[in-house]
């Protein structure tokens, strides 16, 4: 009986968080796959409008009921470029949540892929030490694509956080504004753990990219290798 309690108390202390772990792992499996395949679409994110970005968020497989429910959320994974001027190789990713947006959004009945491209430091720094409304705290607008990036600069200029998302084969730009955007602080802990913050992975340099985040940065380091933002 001993050797079944002491069993079942080593499953509780290493296995769940092993499991949980996993999840974690595979959120950002599943991001580095649609990030890579976006990026391989001939009508993708432009090449000078990601080469601008300070920060890129994948949420993978967001589902509409998660927004009509208004409990749920999706989750995804963030990462920028190292360095307090976001000058360096894109970091390990930390993990994000994606809330209930307004009742006008909608992405339809299947499951949507977002991308999302933070612009200045500014808009980095809100999201990771707190939650923050697009088009509220951060300005947010639909990202161009293709060849509407030249006409579009206007909005790419004043827009802090640029949307894109994939559904059913189609992808293109689209405004988030009303939903929520925060930091995964129990994701985070679950693989990094206890007292990493958001800041400490993604532009304090403090944690390695795990393995499971091979193919997400280094599709990153090679469509972007440097940040050609005007500082």
């Amino acid at each position: 009986m001993k050797k079944i309690v002491s069993i079942l108390a080593g499953l509780a202390l290493f296995g769940l968080p092993a499991y949980a772990q996993k999840d974690e792992n595979n959120r950002i499996k599943n991001a580095g796959h649609v990030m890579t395949e976006i990026l391989n679409i001939p009508d993708d994110i432009p090449a000078d409008i990601l080469n601008k970005a300070e920060c890129v968020i994948v949420l993978p497989s967001v589902m509409k009921a998660a927004f009509i429910v208004g409990a749920s959320y999706g989750r995804g994974v963030m990462t920028c470029r190292n360095g307090p001027s976001f000058n360096g190789r894109w970091s390990a990713p930390s993990m994000m949540a994606l809330e209930a947006g307004s009742v006008g959004f909608q992405i339809g009945g299947q499951a949507t892929d977002f991308v999302l491209l933070v612009m200045n430091q500014r808009g980095a720094k809100a999201i990771l030490s707190s939650q923050v409304k697009l088009g509220g705290d951060v300005a947010a607008a639909a990202g161009p694509k293709g060849r509407d990036a030249a006409a579009s600069t206007d909005v790419t200029m004043r827009a802090e956080i640029l949307s894109y998302s994939r559904s059913r084969g189609l992808f293109a730009g689209i405004s988030l504004e009303g939903s929520t955007l925060r930091t995964d602080n129990d994701g985070n802990e679950r693989l990094y753990g206890q007292g990493v913050s958001g800041e400490d992975i993604v532009i304090n340099s403090k944690i390695h990219a795990p393995a499971s985040a091979k193919l997400l940065v280094s599709t990153l380091d090679r469509k972007s290798p440097s940040n050609r933002s005007d500082k």
